[in-house]
């Protein structure tokens, strides 16, 4: 099993729920016209940056998530639930069958989070 310096964690975004597009829209043009995190139109979200996803509707956790990055999402899962951490494994998405993404059951300070794949 990898050590937690080897699973390599680091925060990768924080996503903010909106109400809507057009509040998602708002949110990450705000973050855009401070601080210059250029807005990437998605699907599902707005990204302003590579930091700051504004959901184009309420996602997961109650203010939204907090997307941690490591090197490899199934032994960080390994690893974290030998630690006591739950997961939601329906929540778990695959890149054929390689574990690329999971949520943590708990939210951690009203945001729902998960990890995925460096």
């Amino acid at each position: 099993m990898k050590t937690l310096e080897e699973l390599g964690f680091e925060l990768r975004h924080i996503g903010i729920n909106c109400e809507n597009e057009q509040e998602a829209d708002a949110v990450a043009q705000s973050f855009d016209d401070i601080f210059g995190f250029k807005k990437k139109v998605g699907n599902s979200s707005i990204f302003a940056g590579t930091a700051v996803e504004a959901m184009k509707e309420p996602y997961l956790g109650e203010k939204g998530h907090i997307a941690i990055g490591t090197t490899d999402v199934a032994e960080a899962v390994a690893y974290l639930k030998g630690q006591g951490v739950r997961f939601n494994m329906d929540s778990a998405k695959y890149k054929e069958e390689k574990m690329i993404a999971v949520y943590l059951e708990q939210e951690i300070g009203g945001f729902a989070v998960h990890l995925v794949q460096k």
